[in-house]
């Protein structure tokens, strides 16, 4: 054969080698391409439309712990970040889950860098023979809510204990000190007066409770704040005869407030009881009142103690007191401001403090005015 003719079949042959090993990459990469798309796990379509309406945070993850679905509830929570959960705790319960197709429940607490810790309950079920649905519920609140609970009933039964504790002491001798009048006198001065302390105690406990869920108010009415005054400085008029202080009242007369007449003499008449309670003898309370033009403003202002700058923020906390070792002898139960503060939030309206430590504190209570309604004309 030629040179020229061996030349020729030897590049046919080539050429015939080199286009089967081109089209046998293409069949190979199209089959590759294909496979996924087959095997690929899939958010069944109702699965998939009730996610998107679906308050909770829900997620589904395939087999592969990547995240095939999610609501957006979930996304805000921080569940998910980027393709994968955020969190390992309930990443494994996931696997568990998928390992052996039982459903779960616990409990998890989930840290997310400058964000405060979240109380969440996981609900974690198989979807399919391939998916895994996990439910979020955030119970944060809930869990803060039972927290401060426990912590008011421990609080209450603690003061309770004190004047309690008294009067049996006090009751005691009474009994063993029959015969001498005057050691009776003294000590039923002494058990009304723990008395009187138990009596207020349970009385705010009571208003507390009605007020701590900081609803709006069902039918407010105008309330006449010179009459709200007048009863505040009426409440507190002997104490503060007893010191003596003077409790004087000003300001803008006629004033009336939206809201509920005995929750804002509640307020105004704690406060005006604080300052009392804590203002050196000879000194004066004075009790003002200022309208805004959607609000009235109702301001307390005393000569007593004072407030450190690292305390202001914690005085409207249950049983919180500025001095406690005082607060014998002032018979506070330190939940006065408690209170203003809870009325305020139902009224709609806030609390301020201004205070310097040893000079005293300004409390303004701000509260909407009744809203006005021009008169209609004759039809």
């Amino acid at each position: 054969m030629e040179p020229t003719t061996q030349a020729f079949l030897a590049a046919l042959i080539g050429a015939l080698v080199a286009g089967g090993a081109v089209l046998a990459w293409h069949v190979s990469d199209r089959q590759q391409t294909q496979r996924p798309d087959v095997e690929q796990p899939v958010v069944p379509p109702g699965v998939a439309g009730v996610l998107s309406v679906l308050r909770s945070s829900a997620v589904v993850v395939d087999e592969g712990d990547i995240v095939l679905k999610a609501s957006a509830p979930a996304y805000a929570m921080g569940l998910v970040r980027g393709t994968a959960l955020a969190s390992e705790e309930l990443a494994e319960l996931v696997r568990e889950v998928r390992r052996d197709g039982q459903i779960r429940e616990t409990e998890l607490v989930m840290h997310r860098s400058g964000a405060p810790a979240r109380h969440v309950t996981a609900r974690v079920a198989p979807l399919g023979s391939r998916l895994v649905l996990a439910l979020v519920e955030d119970r944060t609140r809930e869990r803060r809510v039972e927290a401060v609970r426990r912590d008011f009933v421990a609080n209450v039964s603690h003061e309770l204990k004190t004047p309690i504790g008294a009067i049996r002491l006090l009751a005691e001798a009474v009994h063993d000190a029959a015969d001498d009048p005057a050691a009776v006198t003294r000590f039923s001065e002494r058990m009304v007066t723990e008395s009187d302390r138990l009596t207020r105690l349970v009385q705010q406990v009571i208003e507390l409770s009605r007020l701590q869920g900081d609803e709006p108010l069902e039918s407010p009415t105008p309330v006449s704040l010179d009459d709200v005054v007048a009863v505040a400085v009426d409440t507190s008029a002997i104490d503060a005869g007893a010191k003596p202080i003077s409790v004087v009242s000003g300001g803008t007369k006629g004033l009336k407030v939206h809201g509920n007449e005995e929750q804002v003499t509640a307020a105004v008449a704690n406060l005006v009881a604080n300052a009392v309670a804590y203002s050196e003898p000879g000194s004066t309370v004075l009790v003002t009142t200022k309208a805004e033009e959607h609000t009235v403003e109702i301001s307390v202002v005393d000569q007593g103690i004072g407030i450190p700058n690292d305390e202001i923020d914690r005085i409207f906390e249950r049983f919180y007191r500025v001095d406690p070792a005082r607060h014998r002898s002032t018979g506070g139960t330190g939940l006065g401001l408690s209170i203003v503060k809870h009325v305020a939030a139902t009224h709609g309206g806030e609390v301020r403090v201004w205070s310097v430590e040893g000079q005293g504190s300004t409390f303004t209570l701000t509260l909407p005015r009744p809203t006005t309604h021009p008169q209609e004309g004759p039809a």
